[in-house]
């Protein structure tokens, strides 16, 4: 799990602020104990104070100065945020009693404050749907200058003693674009190795994945993961990419040799884009609940900030691995803009 204990001491490092928009469920407060006491970042929860605090005592805790309680209807910040709200979305044709209504949401209330710099990074999803906690995110805190597409990852860790292969590698996209384009595929590849680059500090390493191998089927499916290939070597002349790829050519050397020969990957890539979400979702799955792999995600990417969705499955452990992950994301931003400013 050495990859996992970076990301966490990692995002220890940076003291982020990060804010927990679903308070009052008890896996959240004790991923908010849990990242406390592991010093891995500040924490906002939202919800009523008090019941958030009977969640601190039924797990024998009580909140520290890393923690801040904010019930959106009694909040201080409340009035600068609706403020935030009706500026961002008056083109939309909202009232300010429209973007009071909206800013006492939960999950709305979390990304402003992070839009508005409170916090760094919002995390929820473990009550509110997936759309809800994307839809938010766009509307509240925007996709980044360049970014055509917000699409989502799954950080899947191999570290099990039966794993063939140990290490990180990222499954995209599983959890948000559902029938991407060429375009949209091409995107989603090149946001992926960004993300393995910042985020694990790994060369990437991208397989776009087919139910063929260098055309041994002939189908349209198969055309648009090739088309995506050649748009994102044009995009980003340096990527070690290919495809078309089956999952096997991609991931097992021998395989590779055999199927693929001359591939760049040589059976070793670390990011792989599936064709539609169906296929994302039903890999990861497998790979997580059959192949004893850690998943962390769905993770977004493209977002001017992070915000980052939950499974409503979730554990503890899993909202926590969330947090830090976040909290490297939102280290990244920081690096990333001071860069520009340099």
């Amino acid at each position: 799990m050495k990859p996992l204990e970076m990301l966490l001491k990692s995002a220890g490092r940076s003291q982020k602020t990060i804010v927990l928009s679903e308070g009052n469920d008890p896996r959240i407060v004790q991923a908010a104990i849990d990242a406390r006491a592991q010093g891995v970042a500040r924490i906002i929860l939202i919800g009523q104070q008090q019941a958030i605090l009977d969640q601190y005592t039924a797990a024998g805790a009580n909140p520290d100065e890393g923690v801040q309680i904010h019930d959106p209807a009694t909040s201080p910040l409340l009035e600068e945020l609706v403020r935030a709200y009706f500026e961002q979305r008056k083109h939309k044709g909202i009232t300010m009693e429209d973007a009071g209504y909206e800013a006492r949401k939960p999950q709305v209330f979390a990304a402003l404050l992070v839009k508005t710099g409170h916090a760094d990074g919002t995390v929820g999803g473990a009550v509110a749907t997936t759309s809800e906690i994307v839809r938010t995110a766009i509307q509240v805190i925007g996709a980044k200058p360049g970014a055509k597409l917000i699409s989502s990852f799954f950080l899947m860790l191999f570290c099990q003693s039966h794993h063939v292969k140990k290490g990180v590698h990222i499954f995209a996209d599983g959890g948000l674009v559902v029938d991407p384009s060429a375009e949209e595929m091409a995107q989603i590849a090149l946001a992926s190795a960004s993300s393995i680059s910042t985020l694990i500090g790994e060369c990437p390493r991208v397989a776009m994945l087919s139910f063929s191998t260098r055309n041994s089927a002939q189908h349209e499916k198969v055309s648009k993961v090739v088309d995506a290939t050649r748009l994102a070597k044009l995009a980003d002349p340096n990527l070690l990419i290919d495809g078309e790829l089956q999952f096997d050519a991609a991931f097992v050397p021998d395989v590779a040799a055999s199927k693929a020969s001359g591939s760049p990957l040589e059976g070793e890539a670390n990011v792989f884009v599936f064709p539609n979400l169906e296929s994302g979702n039903i890999g990861y799955k497998i790979a997580q609940r059959i192949g004893g792999a850690v998943a962390i995600g769905p993770i977004l990417q493209g977002l001017k900030k992070p915000a980052n969705d939950l499974s409503r499955g979730c554990s503890p452990e899993d909202v926590l691995h969330m947090i830090a992950v976040t909290a490297a994301q939102a280290e990244t931003v920081l690096v990333s803009s001071a860069d520009k400013n340099a």
